[in-house]
């Protein structure tokens, strides 16, 4: 199978975490997400171990939760001594409900409004990444209203295109994220960082993208940050103990997708890192990433069933599930390609070509074109793997369709993380008419 917390039982049913995904469809009704919160406790460990064996002890891996963002996840990774990323408010409210040490949460946004830094500095953030100079000023001018010197880190922008969907890259000098190196801006933002009286500079944070399968865009940022970093030290006697790279490590959605060794890639971005402070004669930093998606993506399933099957002699074949976009905008935002099964008849040979289609009443509301499954029938049950990432946490009420519920599986037991959005939910902020 694609992913390890993906099997097949003997009745020829797709599992996951060992769990029969027809029995959950019944048990919990479609759509609904499953999450293997086994598989996504062992990515942790892997990350934190990888890190601690080739960026050296101090270095730490960084939850990225805009991927999956749920109160069940950041207990998870307090539990698992993992550090987080929060892109809101909102994902820190979540985070902080949760129970997650906020001394270990780092705030990003490339336009934080005023309250965006109050509510972070209330909450004692441990570091806030400063997207640009204005953001400085507001945020100096805030820690002194409070009364304290919040530490922060700056988003720099190395100027790399690694080649992934244009709307997924944000490394690139042309790019709303950061302060450019290729600009100037970069060395102005920190010149104006360490006159700060109420804001102490801890190191730079940059990222290059999502969905990268090649180490080399990783490498290049590592080569471009050091060499930065060694420059600031030179020209202001300032030392920058932290350096973040970013997150954007590729998920296998398919079969066609490359295999990815995510320790491999660590040893090497490690060995990178060293032979450029060995080069530049500065102390190695503390590294720190930010993996999101590979650790929650693969540990995720979406269940659906199927409606109708409409053929059109000489055009195509629609399946129809009842689900969609609402659900898993991503066909529809990246044409993202899944793999999708027909869960009663995993291991079968997938020979029925189609398009699988959502319910809401748009064109656009697909989930896959040119899928190759084993034909189903109406009331079968349809599986599309590698869903932990960016489905629910972009999740929509389109056509005022609620949200399925998440369904956490741990040590063959499953149980609800998420329930399932009612209607009077989707209706619970209108304002009864006088």
């Amino acid at each position: 199978m694609l992913h390890s917390c993906y099997g097949i039982n003997a009745a020829g049913h797709l599992t996951v975490g060992g769990l029969d995904t027809l029995d959950l469809a019944r048990e919990y009704g479609t759509p609904v997400y499953l999450l293997d919160e086994d598989h996504i406790r062992g990515m942790c460990r892997m990350y934190k171990s990888a890190f601690a064996q080739y960026f050296g002890g101090t270095s730490a891996p960084v939850y990225a939760g805009k991927a999956l963002c749920i109160k069940r996840l950041y207990r998870i990774m307090a539990e698992e001594g993992m550090k987080a990323d929060c892109v809101s408010s909102g994902e820190l409210f979540t985070a902080s409900s949760a129970g997650f040490p906020m001394a270990d949460a780092f705030f990003h946004g490339n336009n934080k409004t005023d309250e965006d830094l109050r509510y972070a500095v209330s909450l004692g953030v441990g570091h806030i990444v400063v997207d640009g100079l204005e953001e400085l000023d507001a945020l100096d001018g805030i820690a002194a209203e409070a009364g304290i010197r919040q530490h922060i880190l700056l988003r720099i922008t190395p100027g790399i295109d690694p080649h992934t969907h244009k709307k997924i890259v944000t490394g690139n000098v042309d790019s709303k994220f950061g302060s450019a190196i290729p600009t100037g801006q970069a060395e102005e933002i920190v010149a104006a960082a360490v006159k700060k009286q109420h804001l102490i500079l801890d190191g730079l944070h940059c990222h290059v993208g999502s969905q990268i399968f090649d180490i080399e865009p990783f490498a290049d940022a590592a080569d471009i940050m050091i060499a930065f970093i060694a420059s600031m030290q030179a020209k202001y006697g300032i030392t920058l103990p932290m350096l973040n790279i970013g997150g954007g490590f590729g998920v296998r959605y398919t079969e066609d997708d490359p295999q990815i060794d995510y320790v491999d890639n660590i040893r090497a971005l490690g060995e990178k890192f060293d032979a450029q402070c060995a080069r530049y004669g500065i102390a190695k930093p503390m590294i720190l990433m930010e993996p999101g998606r590979s650790i929650v993506a693969a540990a995720g399933v979406t269940l659906y069933t199927v409606g109708s099957v409409k053929e059109i002699p000489g055009f195509r074949n629609y399946v129809s599930i009842d689900g969609g976009m609402p659900d898993n905008p991503r066909y529809a935002l990246y044409q993202s390609r899944y793999t999708i099964l027909n869960a009663a008849r995993a291991g079968e040979s997938a020979d029925y070509e189609c398009t699988v289609a959502g319910r809401c009443c748009e064109s656009g509301d697909l989930i896959a074109e040119g899928a190759k499954i084993v034909k189903p029938q109406r009331g079968d049950t349809l599986a599309v793997l590698v869903t932990g990432a960016y489905n629910y946490s972009m999740a929509s009420n389109y056509n005022r369709i609620p949200r399925p519920p998440v369904v956490m599986i741990s040590s063959g037991k499953a149980s609800v993380a998420v329930r399932r959005e009612t209607f009077a939910d989707v209706a619970a902020l209108d304002i009864d008419p006088a």
